[in-house]
């Protein structure tokens, strides 16, 4: 087995973890965002 096998599953890991990252920070600010407007709006 050469070495390509395992740098296209570095490769993977790494891009999956990344889009995983994004996701849930994307979700976290969209919940952010929420609590920030719901405390505008609570006057």
């Amino acid at each position: 087995m050469n070495q390509w096998a395992f740098v296209s599953a570095a490769y993977a890991v790494v891009i999956l973890g990344s889009v995983g990252v994004a996701l849930v920070s994307w979700l976290a600010m969209r919940k952010a965002e929420a609590a920030a407007d719901a405390l505008g709006r609570r006057e």
